[in-house]
């Protein structure tokens, strides 16, 4: 997702350092971009850098950035702001942000809602988290890149609301895959079924954008990771379990989502949940229309 968002921001006219933990591949695309270059190492993209925007698969993978050999911790000088846009547990965006803030450096998270399609179109909604100044100060950049901007509260208030968005979404995967699975068996096509819950209150994003597209055409090729929806629907869970809340419905989502992905090859979509329940229910959602 980083590249089409790299590409936004060069074309708006903003000078660019970039740094990718996969050798060249930095180098490779700011050569097809005006004011862009690759860096070394994250000190150096943060060296000259006022904004850092970081876009990577986890919080610990952020706290690394910041604080190893080499890492932006070196480079921010005060006055510096890290824009995480990575899906990130929020009592480590907590704790990073308050490393930062030690330093002189201010944090702002801002994960993303769209994937790899709303990232392309900049098209994403962006879900923010931190201080009304902070936020204020990188939503010029927020604009370029999405279609909407929502500032939840304090740092860590964004991840919060991201990994709830996924948690309610991995949920209804659920309901809708075996909705229809018990629908075919009783003699439903699940195609048809689709077009009804998408004109009715079981209207989803899963059913809008996910079953006929991916599922009745089987091509189970979400560009999201089923590895990456576990662990949102991890940092979910330990959420409600911070807050002594009973969290039932959330706990049996995990449990099912961990072992589809005990069954998936790595690497794997979201779509394989919906292909795991075909297998538990030996019922395959086909249409008479294919």
């Amino acid at each position: 997702m980083g590249e089409p968002m790299v590409g936004h921001l060069a074309r708006a006219g903003y000078r660019l350092a970039l740094f990718d933990a996969t050798p060249g591949l930095a180098a490779r695309i700011a050569a097809t971009l005006e004011r862009a270059s690759a860096a070394a190492t994250p000190a150096d993209v943060a060296r000259h850098s006022d904004i850092v925007v970081t876009m990577v698969p986890n919080g610990e993978v952020v706290r690394e950035l910041v604080r190893a050999p080499g890492g932006l911790l070196e480079g921010f000088r005060a006055g510096s702001l890290l824009l995480d846009t990575s899906s990130s547990e929020p009592w480590l965006t907590r704790e990073t942000a308050a490393l930062l803030s030690d330093h002189g450096v201010a944090m702002v998270d801002a994960p993303v809602s769209g994937a790899q399609w709303g990232a392309q179109a900049a098209e994403l909604v962006f879900m923010v988290g931190g201080a009304q100044a902070d936020v204020e100060r990188v939503r010029p950049l927020l604009d370029i890149l999405g279609r909407a901007v929502f500032h939840l509260g304090a740092t860590g208030c964004g991840h919060a609301m991201k990994c709830l968005n996924n948690l309610v979404t991995a949920v209804n995967f659920l309901a809708v895959g075996e909705g229809l699975v018990i629908g075919k068996r009783y003699g439903l096509d699940p195609a048809v079924m689709t077009d009804v819950l998408n004109e009715s209150t079981g209207m989803s994003w899963v059913s809008k954008t996910h079953i006929r597209q991916r599922v009745t055409s089987r091509s189970f090729d979400d560009p999201f990771k089923l590895a990456l929806m576990v662990k949102d629907i991890g940092i979910a869970t330990e959420l409600g379990r911070s807050a002594q809340l009973p969290t039932p419905v959330s706990a049996l989502a995990q449990q099912l989502w961990r072992a589809a992905a005990l069954a998936a090859e790595p690497g794997a979509s979201i779509s394989e949940m919906v292909r795991w329940i075909e297998t538990m229910t030996h019922t395959e959602i086909t249409s008479r229309e294919a």
